[in-house]
C-alpha cells in the first residue's frame, strides 16, 4: 500500500512538479525570533479569506443578483433552508473579523518597520489588499439589497458623484445607470462575486510569494538598522545562525490563532445570527435610520458630524492623501531604525489612528441618521404657496409633503436645514437642473428617480417651478443664448404661475 502511494505521488511530481517545490516552501527556513505570537496575524487573514470564499460560493447557490428578487432569495437562506441562516451569519461575520486582522496585520508590520528594504512592495500590495478587503465588505452590504444596503450605496454614490469632472460617469458605471436601479444589483454581485476576490487571491498569491522570496521579517532590535548595502546579507547570516523550518517549528502558532479566529467566528455567528437583511428597499421611507456595517460605523458618525461645507473636501481629499502616504513610506523610509521604541513618532500615529476609529466606530453605534431629520413631515405646506395655483401644481404641493421632502428642505423657514430652502427654487434653478437633481440625486440628495411616478414628478415639478421668492425671475440657463420669448419670460413672469401672497 506504502509502495503504491509512493508511485502514485511520484507519477503526479513528475508531470505537475510542484509538490516538491510547496514542499520546499512550507519547510523555508526563518530567523528563530520569528516564532512569535506577533507573526500570526497574515497567516489568519489568509485563512479567514478562504472562509470568505468558500461560504460565499454556496451563498451564491441560492442568491438571485437582480433588484426584484434579492431581498426575498436571503428570506429564503434564513428561513427556508437548512442551515442557510448560519452560512450567512459565517460569511457576514467572517467578513468583519478578516478586516479587523488585516487592520491589525498592517499596524503591527508598520509598528515593526517591516515595510522597509528590501519588503517594500510587499507592503505596497499590502495596502492594496485592504482596500480590496473594505471593497468586499461594502459590496457584500449592497448584496443584501435592504433598507441599510440601499441608503449606503445612496451615500456611496452621492460621494463619488462629488469627484470633479467624471463623478457622473463614476456614477453611472457604479450604478448601471444614473439611479439605483435593476442594474445596480447585477454591478455589485460582479464585483463582489468575481472581480474582488479574483484580484484578492492573485494580490495575496503575490504576497505570500514576496514574502518566500525575501524571508518573514526578523525580530526588530534596537540599533540594529537596515541599510541596502548590507541588510540582505545580515538577513541571511541571520538564518544561517538561528534558522528553523516555519513547518513545524514557527507555524503552529499561526495554526493556534487561525483555528482561534475561526471557531470566535463560528460562535458569533451561532449565537449573533446573520447581518439583516432589514425592511426592503424604500427610497421614500428616509426615517428609517440606516446603519452600515461594523468596517464603516466611523465613516457614518464622521458625515453626521461633519460640517456641510467641509464633507466634500474631506471626503475627497483625506482618502487620497492617506492612501498616498501609505504607499509612499517604504519608498521615503525604507532604511533606517526598526524598533518601535526608537520610533515614537510611529507608535503614536498607530495609536492616534486607532483611538480615533474606536471612538468613531462608537459613535457610530448611536449617532442619529445624518441629514438630521427633526422637521415635522407631515406639516402642511404654507397657504401662501397654494393661493392661485392650479389643480396640477397644488397635487405637486401633496407630491412635496407627502415625498417627506421637508425632512431636508425648508418652506417659509420650516422645515429641515440639510438641503436648500425651496422657497426660490425656481428662479435659482432651471427646471432641466430641478428634474435631474430629484431623478438622478446629486451631491446629499438620493435618487428618486425610482420613487416618483411620472405623474407625480410632472405635479412636483409644476409646483417647484412656482417657487420664486419675491417675484423673481425665473432661472435660464445661461449656456445658450436667450431669445426674444425667453427675454419677454426672463423680465415678465408667467400669469399662470404668480408669486407667493400672504393670505
Amino acid at each position: 500500500m506504502k509502495q503504491r502511494a509512493v508511485a502514485v505521488y511520484e507519477w503526479i511530481e513528475r508531470r505537475l512538479g510542484l509538490i516538491q517545490p510547496l514542499s520546499d516552501a512550507v519547510a523555508h527556513p526563518t530567523p528563530a525570533n520569528n516564532a512569535s505570537w506577533w507573526y500570526v496575524f497574515g497567516s489568519a487573514a489568509t485563512v479567514l479569506l478562504i472562509l470568505q470564499v468558500v461560504t460565499g460560493i454556496l451563498l451564491a447557490l441560492v442568491y438571485s443578483p437582480s433588484a426584484n428578487e434579492a431581498w426575498t432569495s436571503l428570506g429564503v437562506l434564513n428561513h427556508n433552508i437548512q442551515l442557510g441562516w448560519y452560512l450567512r451569519a459565517l460569511h457576514g461575520w467572517g467578513s468583519d473579523f478578516m478586516i479587523a486582522i488585516v487592520l491589525i496585520h498592517m499596524a503591527q508590520v508598520f509598528s515593526f518597520g517591516a515595510y522597509k528594504f528590501p519588503r517594500e512592495l510587499t507592503w505596497i500590495v499590502g495596502v492594496g489588499l485592504l482596500l480590496l478587503t473594505l471593497g468586499m465588505a461594502f459590496t457584500g452590504q449592497v448584496m443584501r439589497f435592504d433598507q441599510d444596503a440601499y441608503w449606503g450605496l445612496g451615500i456611496g454614490a452621492s460621494i463619488m458623484s462629488r469627484v470633479p469632472l467624471i463623478g457622473a460617469p463614476l456614477v453611472h458605471l457604479l450604478l448601471g445607470a444614473p439611479i439605483i436601479g435593476g442594474a445596480t444589483v447585477s454591478r455589485f454581485f460582479t464585483l463582489h462575486v468575481f472581480i474582488i476576490p479574483g484580484l484578492l487571491l492573485a494580490g495575496v498569491g503575490v504576497h505570500v510569494w514576496m514574502v518566500l522570496r525575501h524571508g518573514v521579517s526578523d525580530w526588530p532590535m534596537p540599533g540594529r538598522l537596515v541599510r541596502k548595502a548590507t541588510y540582505e546579507a545580515e538577513y541571511h547570516e541571520l538564518t544561517l545562525k538561528t534558522g528553523i523550518p516555519f513547518v513545524p517549528d514557527a507555524a503552529w502558532k499561526d495554526a493556534v490563532f487561525a483555528a482561534a479566529i475561526l471557531f470566535s467566528v463560528m460562535a458569533c455567528a451561532f449565537f449573533f445570527g446573520p447581518f439583516g437583511p432589514t425592511g426592503t428597499p424604500d427610497p421614500t421611507i428616509i426615517q428609517t435610520v440606516p446603519k452600515p456595517d461594523f468596517a464603516f460605523l466611523w465613516i457614518y458618525a464622521l458625515l453626521a458630524f461633519l460640517p456641510a461645507n467641509l464633507e466634500t473636501p474631506v471626503i475627497l481629499v483625506a482618502p487620497i492623501l492617506g492612501i498616498a502616504a501609505m504607499l509612499l513610506l517604504p519608498l521615503i523610509a525604507g532604511e533606517g531604525e526598526r524598533h518601535w521604541a526608537r520610533r515614537p513618532v510611529a507608535v503614536l500615529m498607530v495609536s492616534v489612528i486607532a483611538v480615533t476609529l474606536g471612538i468613531f466606530t462608537r459613535l457610530g453605534t448611536y449617532t442619529p441618521w445624518s441629514p438630521i431629520m427633526d422637521a415635522w413631515t407631515s406639516a402642511p405646506i404654507p397657504l401662501k404657496y397654494l393661493h392661485n395655483r392650479t389643480p396640477l401644481e397644488r397635487q405637486g404641493a401633496l407630491v412635496l409633503q407627502d415625498k417627506q421632502c421637508r425632512n431636508c428642505h425648508s418652506l417659509d423657514s420650516d422645515g429641515g436645514q440639510r438641503g436648500p430652502a425651496l422657497d426660490a427654487i425656481a428662479s435659482r434653478m432651471t427646471e432641466d437642473q430641478i428634474i435631474r437633481q430629484i431623478l438622478q440625486g446629486g451631491g446629499n440628495m438620493p435618487a428618486y428617480g425610482n420613487a416618483l411616478s411620472p405623474a407625480e414628478t410632472k405635479a412636483l415639478m409644476g409646483f417647484l417651478m412656482t417657487l420664486r421668492g419675491n417675484n423673481l425671475a425665473p432661472a435660464v440657463d445661461s449656456s445658450r443664448e436667450l431669445t426674444g420669448a425667453d427675454q419677454t419670460q426672463a423680465v415678465q413672469p408667467p400669469a399662470a404661475a404668480p408669486a407667493p401672497k400672504a393670505p
